[in-house]
């Protein structure tokens, strides 16, 4: 008998620099231990990538004063650990597929409240790029790594 394998979720993911290319993460309220993210969701049903950053981008923070700086081409993938699995999106995904994007904040910190309508993070802050990897769940770790690599090209 064959398994049936569950497709991966379209979603969108955000790199949100200030004026001191620090990067903006998001302590996630699911997520008991020490573990941040950057600002990421699903695509609704013909809505276009760039439409859905946007819409998940204020969702999360509230953030709308933006300069947007690039659009990765490459789509980046990950997979839920087995203990997961089940668990989010209602059991339908067994990772996500998505396309990410570099936007410059342009307004003032106070803009940014994480206590919205249905709040994903606890709390958010901005770090230097070089901390990334190190404060981010262990599934998400390879993602944020390419984009890291991409964010520096992209950069210099």
């Amino acid at each position: 008998m064959l398994k049936k394998v569950l497709p991966l979720r379209i979603g969108v993911g955000v790199v949100v620099l200030n004026g001191k290319n620090q990067i903006f993460v998001g302590k996630r309220k699911d997520n008991p231990i020490e573990k941040w993210q950057m600002p990421q969701g699903g695509v609704e049903k013909n809505e276009n990538y760039l439409n859905a950053m946007k819409r998940e981008l204020y969702e999360e923070t509230n953030i709308k004063s933006i300069e947007i700086l690039k659009e990765f081409d490459e789509w980046m993938e990950y997979e839920l650990p087995k203990n997961l699995l089940g668990l989010i999106w209602k059991g339908k995904f067994r990772g996500q597929k998505q396309k990410w994007f570099v936007v410059r904040f342009t307004g003032n910190n106070n803009e940014i409240n994480v206590n919205t309508k249905h709040p994903e993070f606890i709390e958010w802050k901005w770090i230097e790029m070089d901390e990334l990897p190190d404060v981010i769940v262990d599934f998400k770790i390879n993602i944020y790594k390419k984009i890291l690599v991409k964010l520096k090209k992209f950069m210099n």
